[in-house]
């Protein structure tokens, strides 16, 4: 297993929900987290923590924060992206301004920091890129914008494995139902005990971050109730 003293992690969508969850599991395993929110004043400073200004909304906001902790930190080990939002889109819906918006936060944030950060874990040789993806990317429910934009994040997790295999670069498409934060407060059909808790969720991207190169998860399936075809 590989140790986290002096590994350097960005997270995104850090100050909230699952992103949270993992910022916090990682500084207290010992890893160094670059976190990528769009208040950087909204996290209390800790210590191995750098917060920097990141918007997955808006082109070049990615680059630049790769760029701000390769000169802060020197290094980078390991990509974690969490930031999603997930408006409703139905099939027959005319407006197409949500199902932008998912595609531009879900879909082309992650691959544009992915596609930053990826020769500098390629320089590591142990680089790691988990995608939070959702189970929603495995079967289709009534958000179908939403499935859309997570199946693509699936899709981005095999070709970073595909094209970065050889340079130690190991991928995981994180694939969760439903998780108790704030983007499933208005769900009802599973009360919130029963759906799966962040803090379990971010003691597994941490494992996914140690795992050595001889050792890797392509999707990690991870349910709260029973489902047929999961």
């Amino acid at each position: 297993m590989l140790t986290a003293s002096s590994r350097v992690v960005m997270v995104s969508g850090a100050a909230r929900g699952l992103g949270l969850a993992i910022t916090q599991r990682l500084l207290q395993a010992g890893f160094i987290v670059s976190a990528g929110v769009r208040n950087p004043s909204a996290l209390a400073p800790q210590p191995n923590l750098h917060l920097f200004s990141y918007d997955a909304s808006v082109a070049g906001s990615g680059e630049k924060w790769v760029a701000d902790t390769l000169e802060q930190r020197g290094r980078l080990d390991a990509l974690v992206n969490c930031a999603g939002i997930n408006p409703r889109v139905q099939v027959m819906d005319q407006d197409e301004a949500a199902l932008d918006d998912m595609w531009q936060i879900n879909v082309k944030g992650p691959l544009r920091l992915s596609r930053a950060a990826l020769p500098f874990l390629i320089d590591c040789g142990e680089g790691r890129v988990i995608n939070v993806a959702s189970l929603a990317g495995r079967r289709v429910g009534s958000n179908v914008g939403y499935a859309m934009t997570k199946f693509a994040v699936v899709a981005l997790t095999h070709g970073i494995r595909q094209a970065c295999w050889d340079h130690g670069v190991r991928a995981t498409a994180l694939c969760p139902g439903y998780i108790a934060t704030d983007m499933t407060l208005g769900e009802t059909e599973i009360s919130r005990e029963e759906m799966t808790q962040p803090d379990d969720l971010a003691e597994m991207v941490e494992l996914l971050l140690r795992l050595p190169n001889n050792l890797s998860v392509a999707e990690l399936l991870i349910n709260c109730r029973k489902e047929a075809m999961l």
